[in-house]
């Protein structure tokens, strides 16, 4: 890089431009960022104009609290320092940088401005990546080519499946000499269908080679995956990144679009941005790198472990070389000093897998200069056990290595050794209070401790041990749920379920913990016990075919009283935690992808032969208690965690790299770095290839290792063992393979002698008195640990004592009005129609109302539309699907008609006449405009929202209609054709008072583009009036109290408009509210469409009260 980063000042200037903030482990990248955010706002940026971005839905749920609490606490101090004259604590920088040597005035400004970012926070976009992708886009308009009915997945694993599947048999099937085995195609088109951005080589590759044809194999998969997808109205969340960089990229608009995103977005802050992709960052480089504007990156490359998942380091490092500053944050405030100065002697400025991935010094918070941990039998913070070969604790290989499997075995007798000796040992922790202070110590307890391990399967092993020694240990994400014993029960299950009268398949149910059967019962079962199971596994088969799969779960649990059988038994809470896991996952298979039994079991036959590939998130092994135990987990998992005291028992292990061809993932130095992968799999080119894929590798290996040690407060423990491959392991090359310079070799240069080690641990502790304890590891008699007793009072039923909150509730415009004798049971949406009485307002009766002129039949073409429940339903879906713009748009109509009637056949009369009468009602023009003319991207479909009423979560006080009907009184004309409707508020039986939340689905969002597009509601109303003009449809606004729900709707839509639009203005931006009667539209103007203006001024007023509140 072109120059070194200099210290960061969280109360120095803030960063303008594109600025690096390097973090190290534990220095508070988290803490930074919602400071920042403080800062922003108290310097003037509204909270609208900030977005935050982090890579995980989890990450992003803790941002957003973090940031919402420092904007809280600095309000509430600025606050009280103005109106007590309260001093600031002296541990909050930003607090005292906004008060120390300001005015009055200022602080003023900074606390309103603060509190009003407080109020607005529903406005603060705090995001993943793929989420501001997707408001970019829709706010961008680039999301309206999108089908209706597109899903959104996360996985297309099916998909790819039966794209190799088929390209193979395509391809090779008449193929008598098979150039291609079914395992080397399914390699090369995996990789390069899973990886779409990644290039693929060789290039070069004469044409009739081997090479070359493997590389247009590759090719030919991406291309059949986005065919498929199109032709499934299927796109993964990487599809919107891939969208937005290319509307970025475009050359006719790409400067437009992100001139529009810098309007919108004045200062961003990207979190863990070490995790980013070349896609992302040219997204964010595009969008935000402009001299107006900030963008602030926030990581640790140190920490870039995720390469498999995608992350590509590389990018960061590119986003480091064009940043205008670059700056470290070296406060660490999560471990002791001894325990740092323990890693800067073994890392001293280690370059971890890149020369501009270097290890840099911190310091410990003042507060953890000394050790908070106390009494341990050894009081060292880094402690290094040496498997000493000639101690005969292992077995040794022919050649004098330490045996691998016997080496694991042993040190996992060690781990679970030593825990119980710390557990015995009456060791204590500080404690602290929440503003740092010291409050006393406590005992070491089991949910101190936690042990990191590379590979799942070790994991168990240490668990197990644990287990012997009478600790309580649970697995922490563990690898995928489907690998573990639950998911094959559930295999024997369904595929039981299938054949419920198969004999051999009852006996393998009955091995499961479905049943519970031990092996003597079944060797001794009689023809009547099996008759039993037969009738019982028929009754449960039954039960999936007509409820599903949770409704299988709760019968099996209540029938065979699982958890009263398996928790009496080891292990048996996390059987049970896998065995509930794997049912939702089933669940959620059977209900979304409509999977019937033999499906539903093919479906997990597959996923269990996948597991030990299966990265998803969702599919980890859950932790199977919450009550205090130790830990196990891999190091991928632990990352962002930390712990009192960790123990590391394989950093003496290399990750293991495989040495058959196959695709291999590599920097092309040659190609600026992009990342990309050879699927050639011969030749000299591969053979560097492949090269570089090692060292990148062994790269990630050092970066693994600082990951994992980084995660202990107090105390790490640390085993080496000299195998045959410790050579390459990152705790082997830190010691003895780095060169002054810091540079660390991807392999080591054969195997130290023990004597070797202890030598040079020993030089290391020298280097850091009292920081470091060099040991021999041995294993002693096994010892229980003899947990504390604790003493149980007597159990007594709790006292409830509190008054319950009868008006808090989330409710909905239907559930307000749901007593009236109007009430329309469905505010907006499917569900809205769904509950529309057929005969909803004044009823359509032999003979027409007096008051009105009954239109004839032949000018209202859905006057005989049957009507009811179904109906309603149906039309509501019918268009939310359709395409307004279609040409001819009766075949559209016909066309979503028949998907329709194809999920759920209901009777609407002669379809024809149907469909002529949909598209009359689309074409009728009403207050200048007609939704024919509005295109897919100037539609939001069922918006669904929820927003707070009266302090939502915490009630500040009680929403009354009389409250609403004031507003009205207040600000609507005499002349206006609702002003009347206030006095209807009055009804008794409106629910009398509200607190909570607010529920509900808009029909229709459209936009109305113009140099500043202005944004409609439209509400479907398939109702069956007496008559359709204006004064027949005001007496039904005012009878269902649509007035009402078009009211709610509109501050809806104004706040959701407050957040995405700059300088939003209820007065100019929105278009009023449509009640469209569909019987009633005929195609003349204003046929059977109840227009609505609500001025702005009242707008903004209900949206006060319905925030505030005010008394009736």
């Amino acid at each position: 890089m072109t120059h070194e980063p200099t210290p960061f000042n969280l109360t120095g200037p803030l960063p303008r431009g594109v600025a690096i903030l390097e973090a190290s482990a534990g220095t508070g990248k988290t803490f930074t960022i919602a400071a920042l955010a403080v800062r922003y706002v108290a310097a003037g940026h509204p909270l609208e104009d900030l977005l935050i971005v982090t890579f995980t839905r989890m990450a992003t749920g803790e941002l957003r609290e973090r940031v919402r609490d420092r904007l809280v606490s600095a309000e509430r101090i600025l606050d009280e320092h103005l109106t007590h004259g309260t001093e600031p604590p002296q541990d909050d920088e930003i607090a005292m940088l906004l008060i120390i040597g300001a005015t009055k005035e200022e602080i003023a400004t900074a606390r309103d401005r603060l509190r009003t970012a407080v109020a607005d926070f529903d406005a603060a976009t705090i995001t993943t990546t793929h989420g501001f992708c997707l408001e970019a886009l829709g706010s961008l308009g680039f999301t309206g080519d999108v089908a209706p009915d597109t899903t959104f997945v996360e996985d297309v694993g099916d998909l790819i499946d039966e794209v190799v599947d088929d390209l193979y048999v395509r391809r090779f099937h008449w193929d008598p000499n098979r150039a291609l085995g079914p395992q080397e195609a399914r390699a090369i088109t995996t990789a390069a269908i899973a990886n779409p951005a990644d290039a693929l080589e060789p290039r070069n590759a004469r044409p009739d080679t081997y090479a070359a044809m493997r590389v247009r194999l590759a090719q030919a998969a991406r291309q059949e995956l986005e065919r498929r997808k199109r032709l499934g109205s299927v796109m993964t969340y990487d599809d919107l990144l891939t969208r937005l960089d290319a509307t970025l990229r475009d050359p006719d608009s790409g400067e437009t679009v992100a001139q529009r995103l810098r309007d919108r977005y004045k200062v961003v802050l990207v979190d863990e941005f070490q995790d980013t992709d070349p896609v992302q960052w040219s997204i964010m480089h595009r969008a935000f790198d402009h001299e107006d504007g900030t963008l602030v990156l926030i990581g640790d490359p140190k920490q870039a472990i995720y390469a498999f998942r995608g992350a590509d380091v590389y990018a960061y490092l590119n986003a480091a070389r064009t940043a205008t500053n670059r700056q470290t944050l070296g406060t660490n405030y999560r471990s002791d000093q001894q325990l740092i100065s323990a890693y800067d002697q073994l890392f001293q400025g280690s370059q971890l897998g890149h020369p501009d991935i270097v290890y840099r010094d911190v310091e410990a918070v003042e507060a953890n200069r000394g050790s908070r941990l106390r009494g341990a039998p050894v009081g060292e913070a880094l402690r290094l056990r040496v498997v000493d070969r000639r101690s005969g604790v292992v077995p040794l290989t022919p050649k004098g290595f330490a045996s691998v499997a016997g080496t694991r075995a042993h040190i996992a007798h060690d781990v679970a050794g030593q825990v119980v000796e710390l557990l015995e040992s009456g060791a204590e922790i500080e404690t602290r209070a929440p503003d740092g202070s010291p409050t006393g110590t406590r005992t070491v307890r089991p949910g101190d401790l936690a042990v990191l391990v590379r590979r799942n399967r070790d994991a168990a092993a240490i668990r197990a041990q644990l287990d012997a020694r009478g600790v309580p240990a649970v697995l922490a994400g563990a690898g995928s749920v489907f690998d573990a014993d639950a998911s094959r029960d559930w295999l024997r299950l369904l595929e039981a379920l299938e054949r419920p009268s198969s004999s051999p398949r009852a006996r393998a149910v009955a091995l499961t913990v479905f049943l519970g059967w031990p092996a003597d019962r079944i060797a001794g079962a009689t023809d009547e016990d099996w008759e039993t199971v037969h009738r019982r596994l028929h009754a449960w088969a039954h039960v999936l075919r007509e409820r599903g799969v949770a409704s299988l779960v709760e019968t099996i649990t209540t029938q065979e009283r699982l958890p009263e059988r398996m928790l009496a038994v080891t292990d048996g809470e996390r059987a049970l935690t896998d065995l509930r896991h794997v049912g939702q996952l089933l669940h959620r298979a059977s209900t979304d992808e409509h999977l019937g039994i033999a499906a539903l079991t093919a479906w997990l036959r597959k996923r269990i032969a996948e597991a030990a590939r299966d990265a998803d998130e969702e599919r980890s092994r859950r932790l199977e208690s919450d009550a205090a135990a130790v830990q196990v987990l891999t190091i991928h998992r632990s990352k962002g965690l930390e712990f009192p005291i960790v123990f590391y028992p394989d950093l003496w292990e290399p990750s293991w790299i495989s040495r058959e061809a196959e695709p291999v993932f590599f920097h092309d130095p040659d190609n600026h770095d992009r990342r990309t992968i050879d699927v050639g799999l011969d030749g000299s080119s591969y053979a560097a290839h492949r090269r570089q894929h090692e060292r990148e590798t062994r790269g990630e290996d050092l970066r693994l290792a600082y990951v994992a040690l980084t995660r202990a407060q107090h105390q790490a423990v640390v085993w080496w063992a000299g195998s045959w491959a410790s050579q390459d392991a990152p705790l082997s090359r830190l010691l003895f393979s780095r060169d002054p310079g810091g540079a660390i070799a991807p392999a080591g240069q054969g195997v130290p002698s023990d004597e070797d080690v202890l030598q040079r641990l020993a030089d290391l502790a020298a280097g850091c008195p009292g920081c470091v304890s060099v040991e021999t590891s041995t294993v002693s008699a096994p010892a229980r640990w003899g947990a504390e007793t604790v003493e149980h009072g007597e159990l007594a039923a709790a006292r409830f004592e509190r008054g319950i909150d009868r008006t808090w509730r989330r409710t909905s415009y239907s559930n307000i009005t749901a007593a009236t004798s109007h009430g329309d049971a469905g505010a907006g949406g499917p569900a809205a129609a769904a509950s529309e009485p057929e005969a909803d307002g004044a009823l359509l009766t032999d003979e027409p109302a007096e008051t009105h002129d009954l239109p004839a039949v032949a000018a209202v073409p859905l006057a005989d539309m049957p009507g009811g429940v179904h109906v309603g339903t149906l039309v509501h879906d019918l268009l939310e699907r359709t395409d307004f713009t279609a040409d001819p748009l009766p075949d559209e109509l016909r066309a979503r008609l028949a998907e329709a009637q194809a999920r759920r056949a209901v009777d609407v009369g002669p379809p024809d006449v149907f469909v002529d009468g949909l598209a009359t009602a689309l074409r009728t023009p009403f207050d200048g405009v007609t939704l024919t003319a509005i295109a897919r991207h100037d539609r939001l479909d069922e918006l669904e929202f929820e927003m707070p009423l009266v302090g939502g979560a915490t009630p500040t006080g009680v929403l009354t209609p009389g409250a609403i009907g004031r507003v009205l009184r207040e600000h609507l004309p005499a002349d206006d054709p609702l002003r009347a409707y206030a006095e209807r508020l009055a009804d008794p039986d409106l629910r009398a008072a509200l607190r909570g939340y607010l529920t509900g689905s808009i029909d229709l969002v459209f936009r109305l583009p113009g140099p500043r597009p202005r944004y409609g509601i439209a509400d479907y109303k398939t109702n069956r009036l007496a008559a359709f003009d204006a004064d027949a449809l005001r007496e039904e606004m005012y009878a269902s109290h649509y007035a009402l729900q078009g009211l709610l709707y509109t501050v809806a839509l104004h706040r959701y408009l407050r957040w995405r639009v700059p300088d939003h203005d209820p007065a100019t931006d929105l278009a009023g509210v449509h009640y469209l009667f569909l019987r009633g539209m005929t195609g003349e103007p204003g046929a059977g469409v109840f227009s609505w203006h609500p001025p702005g001024d009242l707008v903004v007023a209900l949206s006060d009260v319905l925030d505030r509140g005010a008394s009736s």
